[in-house]
């Protein structure tokens, strides 16, 4: 590069130096994370500490907790509890919030005690608990069929979580419960903010970067409040989108404004889900592309496709969550402030909470 510039000035010369070097930082930053996305693999219990490992009982303090680890053959060679029943868990701790990707089991070591199935469930906190599910059922994960195989299973959706219990349903007819787990995944990076109920967070939109036709937002939440207001966008003549928390569930409100210029669809209210106040993370991903919108809560969409004049909507630059900040036209909201968390809220692709902390 030096010796192709020797007639430019150092400034040009440093000028593109940056520029590769730049180039070059945001390829490798992208392979990264591509890389992360596609290889969230990594065995998590093999490294933790025993006080990461409790149960709902032991049959002994060789059959603790601690020793059950996938492959190991430490005290009794696994996890067993002092009664077999269907109330039994076997519980860890990761420590901080994990993407789990996959799960493993075999049995007790060298024993005739094996699960041949049993129910998965996950936890941020280690007390409000929730149930891993594939195809909105109660899902239970196949065990195994002697001690010593091991029964591997991808999930079909990862889990975001800090805490895991493995919950029995069936055994070896001729042995007792036991358990030898792994967990595999990786670190879960987020950005989260909490809401007082008081409070909203107002992102002021790039006029140059605006695309009328296609707005992507994307969030999750979690509250134990049944009313709140998400995010809310307004425009002079009344047109407004609001996404509601109401009883539980969500409702996203697109209000055209003056019904004489719009005299079809001036109204769209659509809602999804239930019991979203349960404290556990939801998702939420709105796409507005032309007069198509497509309203997802977690793995549920409703697609919409509007007429007339609903491509355009007359909103202002301005963009806030968690709350209505100066009421306007919309007074039939209940304009309750959200109360509790969200992360990872995106905006066409801009890290909403990242812009935020800095300022």
């Amino acid at each position: 590069l030096l010796g192709a510039s020797m007639n430019v000035n150092m400034d040009s010369v440093t000028e593109i130096f940056l520029k590769l070097l730049f180039l070059l930082s945001v390829h490798h930053r992208h392979m990264t994370v591509v890389g992360n996305k596609h290889n969230c693999d990594d065995q998590l219990v093999s490294t933790l500490p025993q006080s990461s490992f409790s149960s709902s009982s032991e049959l002994s303090s060789s059959h603790s907790p601690g020793f059950a680890r996938l492959n190991r053959r430490e005290g009794a060679g696994g996890w067993s509890p002092l009664v077999s029943n269907k109330y039994q868990w076997l519980q860890i701790d990761l420590g901080e919030r994990t993407e789990i990707t996959a799960v493993a089991t075999q049995g007790g070591y060298g024993s005739s005690d094996w699960v041949t199935s049993y129910l998965l469930m996950f936890s941020d906190s280690g007390r409000n608990w929730k149930q891993y599910r594939q195809e909105e059922s109660i899902w239970a994960f196949p065990g195994n069929t002697n001690a010593d195989s091991v029964v591997y299973y991808k999930l079909q959706h990862s889990i975001k979580a800090r805490f895991l219990r493995f919950v029995p349903l069936d055994w070896n007819p001729n042995g007792r419960i036991g358990m030898r787990i792994e967990v595999y995944g990786c670190t879960y990076r987020s950005e989260v903010v909490g809401f007082d109920g008081k409070s909203c967070l107002i992102y002021t939109l790039n006029k140059k970067l605006i695309n009328a036709l296609k707005d992507v937002i994307s969030l999750k939440f979690k509250t134990m409040q049944s009313d709140g207001i998400l995010l809310h966008r307004e425009g002079q003549n009344g047109d407004h989108i609001t996404l509601e928390l109401t009883k539980g569930k969500l409702s996203l409100l697109i209000n055209l404004g003056d019904t004489k210029t719009h005299p079809s669809n001036a109204q769209i209210n659509i809602m999804l889900g239930s019991l979203l106040d349960d404290q556990h993370w939801h998702s939420v991903l709105i796409e507005h592309f032309n007069n198509q919108v497509n309203f997802t809560v977690d793995k549920h969409t409703h697609h919409f496709h509007a007429k007339g004049e609903f491509s355009y909507l007359d909103l202002d630059y301005e963009l806030s969550f968690g709350g209505i900040p100066v009421p306007g036209k919309s007074g039939t909201l209940s304009h309750r402030n959200f109360h509790g968390c969200f992360e990872n809220i995106y905006y066409n692709g801009v890290n909403i909470i990242d812009l935020a902390r800095r300022h």
